[in-house]
């Protein structure tokens, strides 16, 4: 009723006035703490001149030390073919454990990243640096690709996964579990503490408040401004996107992931045919382009700070951009239906390609061929990018501002998932603390739509970058780990240990719930399972044995594991036998007064010694 009553009263109060008294509020009592805690997450010291801000340096590191430590697997031709198949969910069973496809992740990822940074925030890195810093986000997107590739590595290979199927993960996990491995589990257990409460408060102002009021505002922009029918109802803008979205949050990660997935095909096609619409025209100015692009980037004429300003505003908006290093990733694949942490790697490692690389190229080109960047007075941003598409079709506002709604609206489902996990986390998966969260989630989506709410703003995207501290430690530490699930991964596959799964059992690219749950059927597909596991073992062991560089501490420990998983299968098939023998042979379910308990799904990994505590974790041997 409360809610009710003053939605009534804000239709009732011009929204100028009580969004502005509101603003004033909370600037007052929080611009202190919130200027403070900027101050130290966007630090920039001055070097040269330019003011270089050490949070874009320490992601920048991250990707550098993975792009060289992973060997650029993230550009290997190779890596791309597989890749593609792993998307395609062709390596990975209906049976798996997990909630969505290798798709439906990648599409809940993307749907938090592309979107106004790449509209907007290439726009101002060109106002800024000149054409040459499109460069620098492209370079930064190629190096983000391994940061990617490592999150979501570790995203999967923490995960919990509950007796119903569902499954948590992200850097929560992997720094409270990886660490307790390596023999630090206090410290995990307070990084991990530190990342959920920077991303509770991190994506809710800029997941929901700030892409609410950006859809909002662009929608009156378009439709009038100041005489819009739209103007001073933005909040009714908040209502709508809030219904629709609450239609979509409260189904969890299989609904977000199978609306994503369907979203962000669409909204990035219709973005990329507006781009060309620019292009295409102009094709013949296109290497004239690229030359301004490459001449910027290495002689920073006319910037500021010369070419080390125009690296850093490049640097600066793929950090805002791709997110790579922050740690969503983790969270978006950790619900992936697979048994093999690196699948989710290869998958990932597309994001930042995507989001910094082909979205980001085709705005710059758009911008840069259209001439409209050159003395701009007073447009930046998204108007910028609006004007450029405008050089071509006059009323492409229209299909620019669908482009923000979809955006916008996507973003708010993705970020909904982290914030949802992160609460959960910090109160022990605790579903009531979710449902709460979610219901205040969709609520702050019509006060952002209404008020700017700047301080709060600011205040969110200084905790979102400070997700990157606690998780780029972790994955520092846990360096090893994804080093050897990649490597071992992709060894196996070479030598044929690990292959496709028969096409009538893969997960495919949207079908991720069309699993058969009998128990006969998860029994069939735990033993499958289990034997694949034993032969992956095995590999390890005969690996281990034939490498000199192996000490032999390692490769016992090798031999064991494989005589363990070996063992295992055979009581896996064992009790499978039971299960078909006492199961309705009709429904594959069984009867009440059965003797025999069911296996459940995701069993034949819970059954596997863990290597890294059996005494292979030397990062030297890729056991």
């Amino acid at each position: 009723m409360l809610n009710i009553a003053a939605l009534g009263l804000a239709a009732l109060i011009p929204t100028e006035t009580w969004s502005e008294t509101i603003n004033q509020a909370i600037s007052r009592a929080l611009d202190p703490f919130v200027n403070a805690l900027s101050a130290v997450v966007f630090y920039s010291p001055s070097i040269g001149g330019t003011q270089i801000p050490l949070i874009v340096l320490w992601l920048l590191a991250g990707g550098i030390f993975f792009t060289a430590y992973l060997g650029f697997m993230q550009l290997r031709v190779s890596t791309y073919r597989h890749s593609r198949k792993l998307i395609k969910g062709q390596y990975t069973r209906h049976s798996d454990p997990g909630e969505v496809t290798s798709f439906q992740a990648l599409a809940t990822e993307l749907s938090g990243t592309v979107g106004l940074g790449n509209i907007a925030g290439v726009a101002v890195a060109i106002t800024m640096g000149g054409p040459g810093a499109a460069l620098w986000i492209i370079i930064a997107g190629l190096i983000g690709m391994a940061l990617k590739m490592a999150e979501a590595t570790l995203g999967v290979k923490y995960r919990e996964v509950d007796e119903d199927g569902n499954t948590s993960g992200g850097p929560m996990y992997y720094l409270k579990h990886g660490l307790a491995e390596l023999g630090k589990p206090r410290f995990g257990k307070v990084l991990a503490v530190f990342f959920a409460i920077a991303t509770v408060f991190g994506v809710t102002g800029a997941g929901n408040m700030f892409q609410s009021n950006q859809a909002a505002a662009q929608l009156v922009n378009v439709t009038g401004g100041d005489t819009s029918f739209l103007y001073g109802k933005e909040w009714l803008i908040g209502v709508v996107i809030a219904i629709f979205a609450g239609a979509v949050i409260l189904g969890g990660i299989s609904k977000i992931g199978s609306v994503t997935s369907k979203i962000v095909p669409f909204m990035g096609l219709l973005y990329v045919l507006m781009c060309l619409f620019v292009l295409v025209p102009n094709i013949t100015h296109i290497p004239a382009a690229f030359g301004e692009i490459f001449e910027g980037a290495f002689t920073g004429q006319g910037v500021a700070g010369g070419i080390l300003g125009v690296m850093i505003v490049g640097l600066r908006r793929a950090a805002f951009s791709n997110a790579a290093g922050v740690g969503t990733a983790g969270m978006a694949h950790s619900a992936v239906k697979t048994r093999r942490p690196a699948t989710e790697g290869f998958v990932a490692m597309w994001e930042p390609f995507v989001d910094s690389v082909v979205i980001c190229t085709l705005t710059a080109l758009t911008v840069i061929i259209s001439g409209v960047w050159k003395g701009a007075q007073g447009i930046e941003g998204v108007a910028l990018t609006a004007a450029a598409l405008e050089t071509s079709v006059s009323w492409f506002d229209v299909p620019l501002t669908i482009a923000i709604i979809l955006f916008a609206f996507s973003t708010i489902l993705s970020y909904s998932y982290y914030g949802m996990k992160a609460m959960g986390f910090l109160f022990g998966g605790s579903k009531t603390a979710e449902k709460a969260y979610n219901i205040a989630y969709l609520l702050l989506i019509v006060v952002g739509a209404a008020a700017s709410l700047d301080t709060i703003i600011a205040f969110s995207d200084a905790m979102f970058f400070l997700m990157a501290v606690p998780n780029l430690l972790g994955m520092y530490m846990l360096a090893g780990v994804v080093k050897r699930e990649i490597f071992g991964h992709r060894e196996k596959v070479d030598a044929g240990v690990i292959s496709e799964v028969a096409k009538d059992e893969q997960v495919g690219v949207f079908n991720a719930a069309e699993a058969d749950e009998s128990h006969a059927a998860v029994a069939q597909a735990e033993t499958v399972a289990a034997f694949e596991l034993a032969a992956e073992a095995r590999y390890d062991a005969e690996q281990a044995q034939a490498d000199d560089s192996v000490n032999e501490a390692a490769t016992e420990a090798a031999v064991s594991a494989y005589q363990e998983a070996s063992a295992q299968a055979v009581e896996t098939a064992q009790q499978a036998r039971e299960i078909f023998a006492a199961a309705d042979d009709e429904t594959g379910m069984l009867p009440e007064e059965a003797d025999v308990e069911p296996l459940v799904t995701g069993f034949a990994n819970e059954i596997m010694p863990d290597l890294e505590e059996s005494g292979t974790g030397d990062e030297g041997s890729q056991i």
